[in-house]
């Protein structure tokens, strides 16, 4: 009964697609992009296609096996399509199979893979995109285990031999808060320069709260049973945590390389978070907890090993990242993100408190009460050199702190990024040239800390690590 509803909801969705698109189509542009989702199990997959695009074409080819994660995906792009401001207008043509990618690879229907869903498997699916010569839009992480780290640089230099773009979802570049903070961090008339910092007192510390329980694109998110197994998804810093460790060298060396040789591994330990049957049903919609959890089952309740804490020094500068998931968020509230980088002259902070809303909201505290005065007006400047980027930010003063506000109409919150980072994929696609050089040694670093960092906490006593994100 459930595949028979299942199969008739996919009939659904697909009809209603292809309605929206009906009268879009008319007139429309010659389409060099093609796009195709690979086995979407997470609900990024769907926010790829939270927007049109020029230049990428209507129809997207779905190849997965029939199942629950299919029927959510294209629930939620029936949704974009129906909404009533700006709607959507994809089609959506299923391939669904057990095979689902070896028809991929024969079939061939698009020329871009997008891949949003289990990890273990996805550096796979990309090695064999790449050397089909199909570009690849990966979200994070491309891979959970160091031993595949290979496989990343072979697919990496495989596209540059061919000219094809593979790149993985980096949202976070594109929160505003994080844009300015990177900003004023490279002012040296307000930050200085960067204090190497020690293990104890780290120079950069970041540290990011993510829910289990949350809702996305207006409803209640609920996740596959196997998001819970630590062995398909990762844990937190091979997962979410891929963000973090990207935003360390993106924010203090800008458009320079980073190699593996600059990182030195100091500690890092993990604990879990417990997660009641009942819960677990709740989230996952499942009666109970599947037979490949039963391993991880003690007193009751999953021992979901979901947090992680991560110690390393960049070039000689210390830095602490603190990746945690929680259950549910309290009323208000959500995921949130707390990073600072201190500096000779100041500290720069990015904190989401009940006081601000629970909104991330920038701040440059002076390290010396004499330097106010001149830190305040070297902020004023770097601000009036970025207004005309980003119309209707400014700044206010807050005691001996010095806030950098952001208007609302900047705030375009974390589903937007979304399009924001496929827009600039579509532009490398029209022109390779543009990817910067950087990216390559850049994610090969990124997925050594992830990889390496994990292995490391799984050596380390289990041990829960305080949080420092201002409440």
């Amino acid at each position: 009964m459930r595949l028979m509803i299942l199969m008739a909801g996919v009939t659904a969705v697909v009809a209603v697609a292809a309605a929206m698109h009906a009268n879009a189509r008319q007139g429309a542009a010659p389409s060099y992009v093609r796009l195709m989702t690979l086995d979407p199990g997470h609900f990024h997959a769907a926010l790829i296609q939270k927007e049109m695009y020029e230049g990428v074409a209507p129809r997207v080819h779905v190849f997965a096996p029939l199942g629950w994660d299919l029927f959510e995906h294209l629930k939620r792009i029936a949704t974009f399509n129906t909404r009533a401001d700006r709607p959507t207008a994809w089609e959506i043509e299923v391939h669904a199979s057990d095979d689902f990618a070896g028809r991929l690879f024969r079939e061939r229907p698009g020329n871009v893979i997008v891949l949003s869903g289990r990890n273990r498997p996805k550096i796979g699916h990309i090695v064999a995109a790449v050397n089909g010569g199909l570009h690849v839009l990966a979200d994070k992480p491309w891979i959970i285990r160091s031993e595949d780290l290979p496989q990343v640089e072979r697919a990496l230099a495989e596209a540059d031999a061919k000219e094809i773009v593979a790149y993985d979802v980096m949202t976070e570049r594109f929160e505003i808060t994080t844009v300015l903070q990177r900003a004023m961090v490279n002012d040296p008339a307000t930050f200085g320069t960067i204090l190497p910092g020690t293990e104890a007192d780290p120079s950069v510390y970041l540290e990011s709260v993510h829910y289990l329980m949350k809702t996305v694109a207006g409803v209640p998110n609920i996740r596959p049973g196997w998001f819970f197994d630590t062995g398909e998804t990762g844990e937190a810093l091979s997962d979410v945590g891929t963000h973090l460790v990207d935003l360390v060298p993106w924010t203090l060396f800008p458009e320079q390389a980073v190699d593996r040789a600059d990182i030195r591994l100091t500690r890092a330990y993990r604990w879990p978070t417990m997660i009641p049957e009942r819960e677990f049903r709740r989230v996952t919609g499942l009666p109970g907890f599947p037979p490949a959890l039963a391993g991880a089952i003690s007193g009751g309740a999953l021992e979901f090993f979901c947090n992680t804490l991560v110690s390393y020094a960049l070039r000689g500068i210390h830095t602490t990242l603190n990746v945690i998931w929680d259950w549910e968020a309290a009323s208000g509230a959500g995921d949130s993100h707390f990073a600072f980088y201190k500096g000779s002259r100041a500290r720069v902070e990015v904190r989401q408190t009940r006081a601000d809303r629970h909104r991330p909201e920038l701040y440059v505290i002076p390290n010396e009460p004499a330097m106010r005065g001149e830190i305040l007006e070297a902020v004023r400047a770097k601000v009036g050199s970025l207004i005309e980027q980003y119309p209707g930010i400014g700044v206010q003063e807050r005691g001996v702190e010095i806030h950098v506000t952001v208007p609302d109409a900047l705030r375009a919150g974390h589903e937007a990024h979304f399009a924001e980072v496929a827009r600039n994929f579509f532009h490398y696609l029209a022109d390779r040239r543009a990817l910067p050089l950087w990216e390559r040694a850049n994610m090969l670093a990124k997925y050594y800390v992830t990889t390496a960092g994990t292995e490391l906490s799984r050596r380390s006593p289990v041990r829960v690590a305080p949080r420092r994100a201002p409440e």
